[in-house]
């Protein structure tokens, strides 16, 4: 994008007009970055989507900073770092103490909110070590990643021999009790479940029953239901002056790959693209990407007629999720929301679908690591910029930072790790981008890391990537060698399929180097020094000496007398 000054007047205008600022957060759930039609898919149409796009800006290189839901999610959260938060892995605690868009929104005048999924654990230890109340105002925003919630579903009720994955009542199941759909988990047995040739049900989970149509009227699945719900929350608040942002968190596209009628067969095999590996990878594969190879899912995935079924299902789901954009959107229009109403579209991470010999997510592969970001910003000064493509390199750690730019035109960057990207949506380029993007990845709780007999504080990955040269280390000892493992280059100006790993190579022993020199330098980051900014540092060497502490002195002579004048004088007598 090229330089593009910024019409001030406009600015001027939009902000005298009296509008507030609203911000939509739309997320869906491993949604890679390439099914849409706007980012060059053959055969799924995104019109709905693609509209934002041509309102907005669209990024072409946004990186997640962990591809596992729940770290992944907590970066979004806090616009920090991986292992700047702490919760590395689904299930991990974001810490009591931890900032969240939340608490930096509501300090700058605009509340936040949930509808939907957050994968959010909540630091229960830390709470009670803390005496915060759990059903207080400030105990249920420290437990839902400091939204306000309206409606969470992380579309997580799986049912097994030991009880629920997901302890918390679920409000969709409760929708679907109301609805008429009977039974203790209709989550399960009619929107994540088809009826087989026995009229018996033909699970979700099993991934044979892809092509049947999900065993519920289309307008009772988990999309459409979610979308009533945000337009009920902003429904709520027409006739509220606070300005919101509502982070509305889809479910899916997320297995199980399963969709209702007409979403079901409107895609098949004939629109299944053939997968991107290559023999290869398989040759002399990297330890921790062999380990991802050989699981269930990875396994599961090179499979012909795993693919041949669950694609097809995976595109409806997109195509619904599009349409139900459709259906947000022009609510938005009809009541003028469009006008004062930031957008954003994107995702927590992507998936393989068995490219690479993979399945799922968890390494950092561009179907795992890169998604889709697109940004409309209502305001005047951003239409030199409707419709552009940006192919800088995004974090999703920038979306705190944007948010809290466009509601106050600041960001506390001693806490948030991301930066800002409203002058991209204003038409302009920062004087100075980052180079390059990383991530990391904790794999300390899967089998894979007991495959490499790593123990759980080595379990742990990379990556560092600029537009060209994508970069991984591997923490631990190769259990086959005894050292240390060799780090995976690849070359994605003359291998954009990332097919051909270059990190053994010497020819390359200078860009390893370099990747290095960037994870250390990003290593040695200033990341935990948040009770104080930058310019409150910069005030504290600027402060008074006139408190009273002399250091380095001889005697009073060295310095002005009154600066020292409570230090001089007759001593005091001792008491008797």
């Amino acid at each position: 994008m090229g330089r593009v000054s910024i019409d001030r007047s406009k600015v001027k205008a939009f902000e005298m007009a009296g509008y507030r600022k609203n911000i939509l957060f739309i997320m869906f759930d491993q949604l890679r970055f390439d099914y849409l039609s706007c980012a060059g898919h053959p055969h799924l149409q995104t019109p709905h989507m693609d509209s934002l796009a041509r309102r907005g800006v669209r990024f072409s290189r946004c990186y997640v900073q962990s591809p596992i839901c729940g770290a992944s999610r907590m970066s979004f959260y806090t616009g920090r770092y991986v292992s700047s938060h702490g919760a590395q892995w689904n299930g991990f605690p974001l810490k009591v103490g931890e900032h969240t868009l939340g608490d930096h929104l509501r300090q700058r005048g605009m509340n936040s909110w949930l509808v939907g999924k957050t994968h959010m654990k909540a630091d229960v230890e830390g709470m009670e070590r803390l005496g915060i109340a759990h059903d207080g105002t400030i105990g249920a925003r420290v437990s839902e990643c400091g939204f306000d919630v309206f409606a969470r579903d992380d579309g997580l009720w799986a049912q097994g021999p030991d009880g629920f994955y997901d302890h918390r009542r679920s409000p969709y199941n409760e929708y679907l009790k109301s609805k008429g759909y009977e039974g203790e988990n209709p989550w399960h047995d009619y929107a994540n479940s088809g009826v087989d040739e026995e009229g018996d049900i033909a699970s979700g989970w099993f991934m044979k029953h892809a092509e049947k149509p999900a065993n519920i009227d289309e307008q009772d699945s988990e999309t459409p239901w979610l979308t009533r719900e945000v337009i009920r929350f902003i429904e709520d608040r027409k006739d509220d002056d606070e300005p919101w942002l509502c982070h509305a968190s889809y479910i899916k596209p997320h297995w199980p790959y399963i969709v209702p009628a007409p979403y079901h067969d409107m895609y098949g095999r004939n629109h299944v693209p053939a997968p991107l590996r290559h023999a290869a990878e398989r040759k002399q594969p990297h330890p921790v990407c062999e380990q991802f190879m050989n699981n269930a899912v990875g396994k599961a995935f090179q499979r012909d007629e795993v693919r041949d079924a669950i694609i097809p299902a995976y595109m409806g789901l997109i195509k619904q999720c599009d349409d139900q954009m459709g259906v947000l959107f022009k609510y938005l229009e009809e009541t003028g929301r469009m006008e004062d109403t930031m957008i954003v579209l994107t995702s927590d991470h992507g998936d393989y679908l068995g490219d690479h010999w993979l399945g799922e997510k968890g390494l950092f592969h561009e179907q795992s690591a890169k998604i889709p970001m697109i940004i409309y910003d209502p305001s005047p000064a951003a239409d030199s910029a409707r419709g552009t493509v940006c192919d800088e390199l995004m974090e999703s750690i920038d979306l705190a930072a944007t948010f809290t730019d466009f509601v106050a035109g600041d960001v506390p960057d001693h806490i948030i790790e991301g930066r800002s990207v409203m002058p991209f949506l204003h038409g302009c380029k920062p004087e100075k981008w980052r180079d390059y993007a990383v991530a990391e990845y904790d794999y300390s709780a899967t089998p894979m890391a007991s495959g490499l007999a790593l123990a759980p504080r080595d379990a742990r990955l990379f990556m560092v990537t600029d537009k060209r040269w994508k970069f991984m280390h591997a923490e631990g000892v190769d259990p086959k060698t005894g050292e240390g493992f060799l780090p995976m280059l690849f070359d994605m100006e003359n291998d954009p399929d990332e097919f051909f790993d270059l990190g053994a190579d010497e020819e390359h022993a200078d860009t390893v180097a370099l990747m290095y020199e960037r994870l250390g330098a990003w290593g040695r980051r200033m990341s935990q020094r948040t009770t104080r900014s930058e310019q409150d540092i910069l005030n504290m060497r600027l402060a008074s000496r006139r408190k009273g502490v002399l250091t380095g002195l001889y005697d009073e002579k060295e310095i002005e007398p009154e600066l020292s004048v409570k230090y001089r004088g007759k001593a005091p007598k001792r008491p008797a």
